[in-house]
């Protein structure tokens, strides 16, 4: 392993300005420092983040004076922020260009935020917690922590560059500062803007690098490159003032407002830190130079005022963090307010207001360095020569009880602006934080835990301060822990110091040492003792009002006894519970009482009107019309009629406030009740703890069955989920086999019809042909037919010429036989033989058609008829051989 971390608390005595001076050394090498960067308070003020050069993250707790490492990032961290809406949160900006989100207490990584393309030099987070904007030279991101997803994205050119973007305090507006001294404001919500600031025209340009707002949001502080500091009013949008710092300030480098518990949030007390790494403070409204911290030997590089403005958390140039005491560096915060009442003197009055005011700096007080030991201080009071009541009536912060009456008497209540201040002061708390500490890392009292149930708030945040505070007045006497109505009493306390739990702890310690006096001697009962003093006074000032009040049943435990275990929050709004007790802790605790008489007698006509006991239990459980300014009078009235036998002076004692250091011993109830309570709650707790574990185990068991029985189940759907998927599956294939099936019947069918039509295609091609061949071949027949007959006739015309030459030849041979039968024709008159033709049957050819029986004629005049009436055959050739 390498070295660890080694961290130097030394403890600087009381008195002087710095609380604590922290050191970060390596163990190896005891005379190297790592150089802290960046620290960040909490909420409460009371603790702070630092963040060193080796991406170490330290909580440092002042009260406490402990330190632990939360965090190892591994990376140098260039922004720091710790007032997120889930307190043990917070956000770190690493060297990386990202963000990460760690719990302190867990140590674990919550988220991891990308983006920023170039370091982010700072973190604002919304007054809410819920948003948070990071700011690098080029770019502005708004994120939601809740989802931590980035929301918007604020882009600018690079030539202009940004210097700051944050949120206003209790608004939902942003700001954005530029290179170019432009300052704009947007609407978080919508990113529409709101207005611009006017860059002011005359005078050297400021080259913005510091920026500040007051707690309440009004004022904004500019500073940049030269001495002079720019006040803003946001509410006016002008620039309402310019401060001129001295001579030596040439830069401001930082600039941060140190809140004061009494200004409301407008804070008047500007820090500035310049080049010379002095860290000057100065009051915005009267330019008085009032302390400063730092020096040239030993400069501060950055520095962050808490949010109660008590702690001053510097970085110095040594690479240490020094952490001043606000209040041990001035005197002039932390004052009581200026009388109300002023004397008109007869001073002249200026003309008109400077707007350029120039800061003196006049003498400045700063301590003297000591070398570290304690110094012991004696303080010098005047002779004593006031009397007992004097000092009683003398307050601390220098107000006077007497005065303060005074003041009551005359308006009815203390201004709202110094309200707490004037309680604290009355009351005079001790603000012991040690003890308090003590008392809450007790952690939460066993008979709070369930405190939500039987009390639900629908407010968390208030949910958790009741049940601290509730807590650790458990823990400080064990009564408080089996009181049913202390949290009645004790709620509207802590609604009004929800912030301050320290304060709300002692303001309801006090009330219950002073204001509850005897309350607890008859435990678990009502007080019936200071009961009775109440019935006592009531009988004294309208018996006839108690006489229908016996009548009708009704006891003191039913119209009184609401009223005071509740103080009045029940049948009273918040402005007249407050001016009420703004009278109950400037009297004697027997105030308290006399106010009760005083409600019930001013109610003395609804109260005759009531004889149902549902119907008192309504009345003094809710509010009703009545005038809180006439309660008040008569309660005074009450405190100065009753007789001193009746008067609860003579039961209360005086006003006691809580000791300093330690609280007080309150063990004014019956122990042994409240023991065999806390034993009998404890057997209880015990038997409920055993209860829960059996009814644990058996919820195990049943759990363990249930999920065994659930994964069956989800193993059975599974198998069903898997068998549906693959029927859908196997019907999904079979659609697409059956489709694909229908796709290759629809292509083999138009495959048979493509052939078919090729086949009839075919055989028509081949009918055609032999159409065409037959047409040919009958063609050629004919033509051969035609040669034929061509032929035939041409044989015919040549045997027909040669017929019809031998027909000239014959008749030429007929000629010659008629001829030579001409010559002989005188023989031929006789007849001749019978058959005597032999010499024709030379000329005649063997299938001559002459009949037969012709041939046979001895007659030749017959046959020479015949011949002449029959066409003569041409014989050819072969005829005549």
């Amino acid at each position: 392993r390498g070295p660890t971390a080694v961290i130097c608390l030394p403890l600087i005595p009381a008195p002087l300005r710095i609380l604590v001076n922290l050191i970060r050394n390596a163990s190896s090498y005891q005379t190297k420092t790592v150089r802290f960067l960046h620290v960040a308070f909490d909420t409460t003020g009371e603790s702070f983040l630092a963040g060193d050069h080796h991406g170490n993250i330290y909580l440092f707790d002042i009260g406490r004076n402990r330190f632990q490492l939360i965090q190892k990032t591994g990376l140098a961290c260039t922004a720091l922020a710790f007032n997120l809406r889930r307190t043990t949160e917070f956000l770190v900006a690493l060297s990386d260009y990202s963000i990460k989100c760690y719990d302190k207490d867990t140590r674990q990584l919550v988220s991891w935020m990308r983006g920023h393309e170039g370091a982010v030099s700072s973190l604002s987070v919304h007054a809410s917690g819920r948003y948070a904007i990071s700011t690098s030279s080029d770019t502005a991101q708004l994120w939601d922590l809740d989802t931590f997803q980035r929301k918007r994205k604020l882009n600018v050119r690079q030539s202009t560059g940004i210097q700051k973007v944050l949120f206003l305090p209790l608004s939902n507006t942003i700001l954005s500062c530029f290179n170019d001294d432009s300052i704009f404001a947007w609407e978080s919500d919508t990113l529409v803007c709101a207005y611009q600031l006017p860059v002011p025209l005359d005078g050297p340009r400021m080259h913005y690098k510091a920026f500040s707002l007051t707690q309440d949001g009004k004022m904004l502080a500019t500073g940049g490159r030269t001495n002079l500091l720019h006040l803003w009013c946001l509410e006016s949008r002008q620039l309402v003032r310019v401060i001129q710092m001295p001579q030596a300030v040439r830069t401001v480098r930082h600039l941060d407002f140190l809140s004061d518990s009494f200004d409301g949030g407008s804070s008047q007390i500007l820090g500035v830190l310049s080049q010379d790494g002095i860290m000057r403070f100065i009051n915005t409204e009267t330019c008085k130079l009032l302390f400063s911290i730092g020096s040239h030997e030993d400069a501060i590089t950055s520095a962050i005022v808490c949010p109660k403005g008590r702690h001053i958390a510097a970085v110095m140039d040594s690479g240490a963090v020094r952490v001043y005491s606000v209040r041990a560096l001035t005197q002039e915060i932390h004052k009581p307010p200026q009388p109300l009442v002023r004397l008109v003197t007869g001073e002249k009055v200026a003309d008109g207001l400077c707007l350029k005011m120039k800061v003196h700096a006049g003498t400045v007080r700063r301590p003297k360095r000591t070398s570290g030991c304690k110094i012991r201080t004696r303080l010098l009071q005047p002779p004593d020569v006031s009397t007992l009541e004097d000092k009683e009536n003398d307050l601390p912060d220098g107000l006077n009880k007497k005065r303060l009456q005074t003041l009551l008497r005359t308006f009815g209540e203390y201004p709202a602006k110094y309200r707490m201040f004037i309680w604290r002061s009355l009351l005079r708390l001790p603000e012991n934080h040690a003890a308090f500490s003590s008392l809450t890392e007790k952690g939460l009292h066993s008979a709070y835990l369930s405190l939500h149930e039987h009390y639900p708030i629908k407010s968390p945040k208030l949910q958790r301060g009741l049940q601290r505070v509730l807590s650790a007045l458990a823990h400080w006497s064990a009564i408080f822990g089996e009181t049913e109505y202390l949290p009645l009493l004790a709620f509207p306390f802590v609604k009004l110091f929800q912030n301050n739990p320290l304060i709300c702890f002692e303001v309801v310690a006090t009330v219950v040492v002073n204001w509850c006096q005897h309350w607890f001697e008859y435990f678990p009962n009502p007080p019936l003792n200071i009961l009775s003093v109440v019935e006592n006074m009531l009988a004294h000032h309208d018996k006839e009002l108690l006489r229908h009040l016996v009548n009708c049943g009704v006891t003191s435990q039913l119209y009184a006894w609401p009223l005071l275990e509740t103080l009045f929050s029940e049948v009273l709004t918040r402005e007249e519970w407050l001016k009420l007790f703004d009278n109950v802790f400037s009297n004697h605790p027997s105030f308290l009482l006399m106010a009760a008489v005083a409600y019930v007698t001013l109610c003395r006509a609804p109260l005759l009107l009531c004889t149902h006991r549902d119907d008192f239990e309504y009345f003094f459980h809710h509010r009703n019309n009545l005038n809180i300014s006439v309660m008040l009078t008569e309660t005074y009235h009450l405190m100065e009629t009753t007789p001193a036998e009746l008067h609860p002076n003579s039961v209360l004692g005086d006003f006691e406030p809580l000791t300093r250091g330690q609280y007080p011993i309150f063990n004014k109830y019956p122990t042994f009740i409240v023991e065999y309570q806390c034993q009998e709650r404890e057997r209880i707790r015990q038997e409920e703890v055993e209860y829960l574990r059996e009814s644990r185990q058996a919820l195990q068991e049943v759990r363990a069955e249930a999920v065994r029985q659930q994964a069956e189940d989800e193993a059975w759907y599974m198998q069903q989920d898997l068998l549906q998927q693959a029927e859908v599956q196997r019907r999904r294939l079979l659609q697409e086999e059956e489709s694909k099936l229908a796709q290759q019947r629809a292509r083999l069918a138009a495959m048979k019809r493509e052939l078919k039509v090729k086949e009839l295609t075919l055989l028509d091609a081949a009918r055609r042909r032999f159409l065409t061949h037959q047409q040919n071949q009958r063609r050629i027949e004919l033509h051969r037919l035609d040669d034929e007959i061509q032929r035939k006739a041409a044989l015919q015309a040549q045997e027909t010429a040669a017929a019809v030459k031998d027909m000239e030849v014959r008749q030429m041979e007929l000629d010659a036989h008629r001829r030579l039968f001409e010559q002989v024709s005188p023989c031929l008159d006789s007849p001749m033989p019978s058959g005597d033709f032999s010499h024709l049957k030379t000329f005649l050819a063997p299938n001559c058609p002459i009949p037969r029986h012709s041939r046979n004629m001895c007659n030749r005049h017959i046959l020479y008829k015949w011949l002449r009436s029959k066409p003569l055959k041409i014989l050819s050739c072969n005829h005549y051989r």
